[in-house]
């Protein structure tokens, strides 16, 4: 679920103007798994973009208020969401935490960095879902801990059938602020991309892991 149609294509607007998502579909990327893509994201990018890293910072903690309530504990995830979860937990107020791949395997081989008690409710901050894999490791390694997920939000989402299908498997409630669907809108309007891009990205999409640029 995304916000609002406005709201989700003004964020897809800011993310393709400092180049934190990046569209080519006639030279495409080479993803670390190895798959092709024409598109790329790096949602890190607009934490060095003080105006646009405010209006990301304040939509997602509005919205997190509104939903879920002020939550006790904002958690980012290592490591793409920590710069944005800890600006979104200063703005509300709460303290923050945040969540590794895995255990260290030194010191004290802490998963959690920071501090956080038992029964508390958290809400996850997260820059991208692909297939929520990740993501999700989160939020067990959260729930191990006997923290109450309330839910995630993520600044964008590739909107892959397999990330819903995930989610809805470990029953959590995921909002994003931008998707692909409100990105193609946005790029299509403003000559970012073609019509014959647009149908490369949506074929794309529909099949990521087959999906060859011709």
């Amino acid at each position: 679920m995304t916000l609002d149609k406005n709201s989700s294509k003004q964020t897809a607007k800011v993310l393709l103007q400092v180049n934190a998502i990046k569209l080519q579909p006639t030279n495409p990327f080479t993803w670390a798994s190895g798959w092709k893509s024409p598109i790329y994201c790096d949602n890190r990018i607009v934490l060095s973009f003080p105006i646009i890293r405010t209006y990301i910072r304040e939509q997602m903690a509005k919205f997190i208020e509104q939903e879920y309530g002020k939550p006790d504990v904002i958690a980012g995830v290592a490591t793409g969401a920590i710069g944005i979860g800890m600006l979104v937990a200063e703005y509300l107020g709460v303290p923050f935490i945040y969540v590794r791949p895995e255990a260290k395997k030194h010191g004290r081989q802490n998963q959690i960095e920071g501090f956080a008690e038992s029964g508390q409710n958290v809400v996850v901050v997260e820059d991208l879902i692909s297939t929520g894999k990740s993501s999700l490791d989160a939020v067990k390694a959260l729930r191990a801990a006997n923290l109450n997920v309330k839910g995630m939000v993520a600044i964008f989402s590739y909107g892959f059938d397999v990330a819903k299908d995930n989610f809805e498997a470990a029953n959590v409630r995921l909002h994003t602020m931008s998707n692909y669907e409100a990105l193609l809108e946005e790029a299509l309007e403003t000559n970012y991309i073609t019509q014959e891009e647009l149908d490369t990205l949506a074929i794309w999409n529909a099949n990521p892991s087959q999906w060859n640029a011709i």
